[in-house]
């Protein structure tokens, strides 16, 4: 049974897609009204998707007008299956049926043990063998916190290594690992500190100017360098963190050499690799998780996002060698959501039985080659790039100056205006990257073929008439 027809939906409950003549016009509702008058002045995506949202199914969500929109946000990467998939709405209708304990602290329960058993089940054998597992306080950035404290008590160092362009959390020890400057600007000096960043390799726009295979060699040899030379000045690392794909940053994968070179050099150092699978886990990316791509078996895996099945939660899973720390060195309240750990093993049984991983694969492809496609009418769409549904696409501007790699500049202005362009045909994207001009594609990973035609549909339509007025 393929994934688009084990879905299971009640057809009485789908929400119907837009048209293909969709333009919606938005205009301020009351509640986005009194959201803006009563919520913090931090709060971001409204600004840029002005919708009041009251129901949702599959990859579809309707606002309070009865719109409908593809969603190819899905929380951030959240929404492995989609909204209300049937397995998670039985998982969680279960617990409560069973009057289990909503939440346990560290204490265990029949349904932790089957999550721990379904998650380690999904780990590469040579991890799952000597792995431990954290719960933390339920978002990312708490995973990214202890999992700082793991390796810096482990090593009895404190540095850290972080790459630019990498996300890793708004708390502020992970925000000292951000590559982006605006969020950290406000803050002066952060409570952390002991980072040291090195170039990504993003092949488009090489930190280096080579770009390929060079620009690999080049930044391997860097950090090589850094680990080993006594006048780099920097002390030996605890750990070095990395996105295996930057999501925030721009969807740049990591090539697949340099990341088996980053593995060989941090062994052979001594310092403890942590990777950083919050948004590009589970699938995302056409593998379990995205370091499988290049074979590598990290020291530490830290999880959030599609692991509680749409519900809060997050883990620490590392290497047992790292297994020092004391009873307390971290916790958190509701690191004991039952809830999320029920609909996270339904989530997960669900990705092996129906095979997500291929179908990520497969539909990413798709969408792919229907944006190269694109790229031959829209010479703005400068590099398109990603794994699996974690896709992207830098906007450019074609008759700007090219860089030393002959790439065109990033095109900030537009970018905004192809997501509004979006937004009125019935499509949700978000924006990332340097300036923002990465458009983003994080749909649910139970897309069709056919939605993803339609996606690329509306996005080459919205490109149109961003682009016309250029």
């Amino acid at each position: 049974m393929s994934v688009a027809t084990s879905l299971m939906e009640d057809q009485s409950a789908r929400i119907t897609p837009a048209p293909a003549e969709t333009l919606y016009q938005f205009n301020e509702s009351p509640l986005l009204a009194r959201q803006s008058q009563q919520e913090s002045n931090a709060r971001s995506y409204p600004r840029r998707i002005p919708l009041a949202l009251k129901r949702a199914k599959g990859i579809y969500v309707e606002d309070v007008e009865g719109r409908s929109f593809i969603d190819c946000l899905a929380g951030a990467g959240t929404l492995a299956l989609g909204h209300n998939h049937p397995v998670v709405i039985e998982a969680i209708q279960q617990v409560l049926t069973d009057e289990l304990p909503l939440h346990t602290l560290d204490l265990t329960t029949p349904v932790k043990d089957q999550f721990v058993q379904d998650l380690f089940g999904l780990l590469p054998p040579a991890l799952a063998a000597e792995a431990k597992i954290q719960f933390c306080g339920p978002t990312g950035t708490d995973a990214v916190e202890a999992a700082l404290k793991l390796v810096r008590t482990a090593t009895g160092r404190s540095t850290v290594l972080s790459f630019q362009g990498g996300y890793h959390g708004m708390s502020q020890g992970a925000l000292s690992l951000m590559g982006s400057l605006g969020p950290k600007k406000p803050l002066g000096a952060l409570l952390s500190s002991g980072v040291q960043f090195m170039p990504y390799p993003y092949d488009y726009r090489c930190p280096f100017g080579l770009g390929g295979a060079q620009g690999v060699q080049v930044n391997l040899n860097y950090l090589d360098n850094l680990l080993n030379d006594p006048e780099a000045g920097v002390q030996l690392p605890a750990a070095v963190i990395v996105e295996v794909v930057q999501g925030e940053g721009g969807v740049i994968p990591a090539d697949l050499d340099w990341l088996r070179g980053v593995r060989r050099i941090t062994e052979k150092a001594g310092v403890a690799l942590i990777v950083d699978e919050i948004q590009s886990g589970f699938a995302r990316t056409g593998k379990m998780f995205a370091f499988e791509h290049a074979g590598i078996i990290p020291d530490v895996v830290v999880m959030s996002k599609a692991i509680g099945g749409s519900l809060p939660l997050a883990v620490v899973v590392y290497r047992d060698w790292l297994d020092t720390w004391l009873p307390g060195a971290h916790a958190g309240t509701f690191r004991g959501n039952q809830m999320a750990m029920a609909a996270g093993s339904a989530v997960m049984r669900y990705l092996v039985e129906h095979k997500v991983c291929a179908h990520a694969a497969a539909m990413g492809k798709r969408l792919s080659e229907h944006l190269r496609i694109l790229q031959r009418d829209f010479p703005q769409l400068g590099d398109i790039r990603g794994r699996g549904l974690m896709l992207g696409v830098e906007l450019v501007d074609p008759t700007g100056a090219p860089d030393g790699q002959g790439h065109p500049p990033i095109f900030a202005r537009l970018a905004p205006l192809v997501q509004r362009e979006c937004l009125k045909r019935g499509l949700i994207l978000e924006l990332g990257g340097r300036h923002g001009g990465v458009v983003r594609f994080l749909p649910p990973l139970v897309i069709t073929a056919a939605e993803i035609d339609r996606v690329a549909e509306i996005f080459g339509r919205a490109m149109a008439a961003a682009t016309a007025g250029l």
